[in-house]
């Protein structure tokens, strides 16, 4: 049997918590019977955010559960989009573009920055626990090359000192912060 380097199941328990399930169901009705996969990319957010910060094949199969899919259909769904994360993440996650418009207009020089100021390679996590860095294809943002997305915030016509000042913004809000805010609840609610 051949299987991705990234499955590992564990059978380790997963659950949302009833407040957060009835939520979900909540999310679920909105479609018809028989469309319940509509909610799945909600649903995944919720539990990537909810359990842990990414993805387990066991929480995976516990949303394929919940919304009648098989375990596949999630599984291709979160292994797509760069949103989801299949390892642990920092507690930001920066995203740089790495298409053409963003190279050519310095995007590669910004991910070589980035490398060098957090003392990590691209896909991973600075020590402390703060940053992830990963390349992405395009954000969409083309005509304010080069960008990047740190969580859900965009940051555009990026040079080292804007990412100086960013990256110290984050540095200082994470050591004031201590109870992380529930993003999924300002995307769906």
């Amino acid at each position: 049997m051949v299987r991705h380097k990234l499955y590992k199941k564990e059978n380790k328990p997963v659950s949302f918590s009833p407040e957060v399930l009835e939520k979900v169901h909540a999310l679920i009705r909105r479609y018809p019977p028989g469309k319940q996969k509509s909610a799945l990319l909600m649903v995944l957010h919720i539990a990537q955010e909810e359990l842990g910060g990414y993805l387990t094949v066991d929480i995976m199969d516990y949303v394929a559960f919940l919304l009648d899919l098989q375990p596949i259909e999630v599984y291709e769904v979160a292994t797509f989009y760069s949103m989801f994360h299949l390892e642990p993440v920092g507690k930001y996650v920066i995203e740089v573009c790495r298409t053409s418009p963003c190279a050519i207009t310095g995007g590669e020089n910004i991910l070589q920055y980035l490398q060098e100021k957090l003392g990590i390679k691209t896909g991973e996590t600075t020590a402390n626990g703060l940053f992830t860095l990963k390349a992405v294809e395009c954000l969409g943002a083309c005509g304010n090359a080069p960008v990047m997305q740190v969580n859900t915030e965009f940051y555009e016509n990026l040079t080292k000192d804007k990412i100086d000042r960013i990256l110290e913004e984050m540095e200082k809000k994470a050591n004031q912060e201590s109870i992380p805010e529930k993003r999924w609840v300002k995307i769906f609610y």
